[in-house]
Parts: C-alpha cells; structure tokens; sequence
C-alpha cells in the first residue's frame, strides 16, 4: 500500500522533572508509556526532542540574584554599563535587577525601536512622523518620554523603560536609547554587552573604541562556584526566571543526554533513533514583529545524525518546467525517479531553489518549539517520525 501520510509530529507528556531527576530514563518511560497508549511503534531515524527546560531542572542549574551580584561586584569597579539587553520579564528582568545590587550605577543602553528579538518600544510610525534616524540619533529616558509618552509592549502591556528602572536599587538605573554600542562609553568605560546573537561583534567594537572592562552575559555565571549552577559555554545566555530570587540556567553538558537516550532506544527497540535537546525555535510572529530566537542556539546538543542541511529538490520547479508536459499517474512516477536520482549535494542548484537552507537542528528544533509550547501543554519530549522521508519513499 502506497504512503499517505509524511511527517508526524507527536508531543509526549511527562511528569515534572526536578533536581537530581534521571532525565533519560523519565524521557524513555514517558515515550514508551505513549508509544504502548496510542499504539504507534518507534521507526529508523525517528527524532526525539527534549526541551532544554527539563534537562537544565534535572542538573539543578541555578543561580540566585546575590551569586549575579557577587560576580558584577568581582569583575566591575563600582558601575557597569549594559548594552543591548532584550526586552523580557522572564528573560532580562532578574538578571538587570542582580546587576543593579552589584553595582553603585547602572547605565543601560537600549536599542530602538525595537530590541534584537523584535520588541517594541515605541511606534514605528510616530517614529518616522518626529523624523527620527535610529542609526544617528541617541535618546535619553526624558526624550523618549517627551517625544513618545509610555509606550506599553502590545502583548504583555508592560512599559519596560518603565519597568526595566524599577529593578534598580535606590534609582541606580539610567536608560539610554541608541543602536550604536560605542554611546556607552560617553557614560562608563565597564561595559557589559548582554546581545545575544551580535555579542562577538559588539564586545569587539568596544575594545576598539576603547572600553576598559567588557564582558559578554555569556561570561557570567560560565564557572562553578560553591553550590551555584554554570553554563561555561553560555553564562546567563539562554536563562529563565525560576523563582522571585532564582534563575534557572541553559543546560550544560547535554551530550550524554542525548546519546544515552538515543542508546536506551536502540536497546529496548532495535531502532537507530536521533535525539536532540532544543530550546526557542526560530520564527518570527508576523503581527508583533518578535523573533523568537532568545536563546543562544536552539540545539545545545544533538546526536551526530542531526549534522548538516537538507538535500532537497523543490517540486514545484520540477512540477512546472522538467515534468511540466505530464499528468496523473505518470507526472508521480517521473517525480519520484527524479528525487531518487538527485545529486547528493545540491547546493547552489536551481534544482533545489525555494527550499530552506537551514540547519537541521535548527528546523527540527522550531518544529519541537511550536508543538511544545511555552506553556501548560505538558509535552516536554517530542517525537517526530518521517521527517526523513519524501515523496519516493515507500
């Protein structure tokens, strides 16, 4: 009998996972509680996905408001400007409010009108009415509350100028507006550069223009200290509010993770599975304009067989030009043979135009964040089945 279905996305619910939790034994369970429930068998080359959420709860990585404010105090003289922090609550908010109890001023540096990840903080259109050029133009708190009055975020209904200066100790915090990270030097000379995705490029501008002190976020919190959690690749990168005093951190060494899930399958199934851990998958909302992207990476690990790009040729093409004159039954049969005899890279072809050059863990992981969640779902693990297969396949 002939396919009738491609890729099936499944989400597994799972108990919550708490410090010293065996996350690869509850993963197994849960997925072979699902698997006996519903009936469906486990295949070659099926994906599972595990949020990083849980793997991170079971190593019981943490750190405290003070363990931040201990750090800031170490590794900046008195004050400390920051430098492109993202618009968050979950994300940012604790983090600012630690810094604010390690240093004696905080300087921070917002770019606008929006934050890397597409958050507002003013309106587009009033900004182009005042003729306001975001690359040249700085803003200070009384510019942007004289031009735009409060500016509440469309989703959260948050001002987070407003919100943001609240986290401060004895009003510590002054806010600046500018998309140039050099403007906070005219403040401080100790910068603390908390972009995610332009770290590398912002701290090198700094130390050029002549910065004294500059850390990444991804350099706090990246070392053991007592009982606190780390991430020595990420820092603070990637971290989650926990409780009103905790921050729950990016997972860390992910990789025995995956591969001692990806081997209890191989026992109990036969089956030669892939396994990754993911966290933000990568889209963009089209109403509010917000790139999901928060995290560092969407895949912190990930077995080898989720390596490389898909090597896929676009139908349609071949649909309306090679096998434009065919129909029915002989246009399926000539689509398969041509997908069975493409070239084993197609990079650059026009064979392969339109289809998405992007990592695989990178489009797996937006795949698991979706069907996830960020809610109450209950569904930490992901299983996908066919994501491998194509119109050929049998």
């Amino acid at each position: 009998m002939a396919r009738t279905l491609g890729t099936v996305v499944r989400g597994i619910r799972a108990p919550i996972l708490k410090d010293g939790d065996d996350v690869v034994e509850i993963v197994i369970t849960a997925l072979k509680a699902a698997w006996e429930s519903e009936n469906f068998e486990i295949r070659d080359r099926d994906v599972i996905g595990i949020t990083e959420s849980i793997v991170a709860r079971s190593q019981g990585n943490y750190v405290t408001i003070d363990d931040i404010a201990e750090e800031v105090r170490e590794k900046f003289n008195g004050e400390v400007g920051i430098v492109f922090p993202i618009l968050s609550r979950n994300r940012f908010s604790m983090i600012l409010k630690a810094i604010a109890k390690g240093a004696d001023q905080v300087f921070l540096l917002l770019s606008y009108p929006a934050d890397e990840v597409g958050n507002h903080l003013m309106d587009l259109e009033k900004m182009d009415e005042l003729d306001i050029d975001p690359y040249t133009r700085v803003l200070t708190e009384e510019d942007l509350l004289g031009l735009f009055g409060s500016y509440k975020h469309e989703f959260t209904g948050v001002d987070y100028i407003e919100y943001y200066k609240e986290q401060g100790v004895n009003g510590n915090i002054t806010v600046i507006l500018a998309n140039d990270p050099r403007e906070i030097l005219k403040y401080t000379k100790n910068v603390l550069t908390a972009d995610i995705h332009s770290r590398i490029r912002t701290k090198r501008l700094l130390k050029k223009a002549g910065a004294e002190i500059v850390f990444g976020l991804d350099e706090i919190c990246s070392t053991p200290k007592s009982s606190s959690g780390y991430n020595e690749e990420y820092g603070l990168l990637g971290s989650n509010k926990a409780t009103d005093d905790k921050i729950k951190l990016f997972p860390r060494n992910g990789q025995p993770v995956v591969d001692g899930i990806q081997k209890r399958i191989k026992e109990i199934t036969g089956k030669n599975v892939e396994v990754m851990i993911y966290g933000d998958g990568a889209f963009k909302d089209p109403r509010g304009k917000i790139w999901e992207l928060a995290d560092p990476v969407i895949s912190p690990a990930f077995t080898s067989g989720l390596k490389g790009i898909p090597n896929e040729i676009k139908l349609k093409y071949f649909a309306d030009n090679q096998l434009g004159d065919l129909k029915g039954d002989e246009i399926n049969k000539a689509m398969k043979e041509c997908i069975k005899s493409k070239d084993a890279d197609l990079t650059g072809k026009i064979e392969a135009q339109g289809t998405t050059p992007r990592d695989l863990t990178d489009l797996l992981g937006s795949l698991c964040d979706l069907t996830s969640g960020s809610g109450d779902k209950g569904t930490p693990v992901i299983l996908i089945q066919g994501y491998f297969d194509n119109y050929a396949t049998e």
